[in-house]
């Protein structure tokens, strides 16, 4: 697993995510701060993190 930081775009608050290199994904979860929802876009080639863009959701 790999820690990853990043701002939410509602609240502006730094979070800290665990995320599998073995995976590649793209799905929505709530910011563990202010609770709006978030799409998480996660890409790894070859183990490494290759991008990872967080985009607001409607409130």
């Amino acid at each position: 697993m790999i820690e990853h930081f990043f701002t939410c775009p509602h609240c502006w608050q730094e979070i800290s995510m665990l995320l599998d290199p073995a995976y590649s994904q793209t799905y929505v979860e709530d910011c563990e701060v202010c609770c709006n929802p978030i799409e998480l876009k996660v890409i790894f080639e070859e183990g490494e993190l290759a991008s990872f863009d967080v985009i607001e959701l409607g409130q």
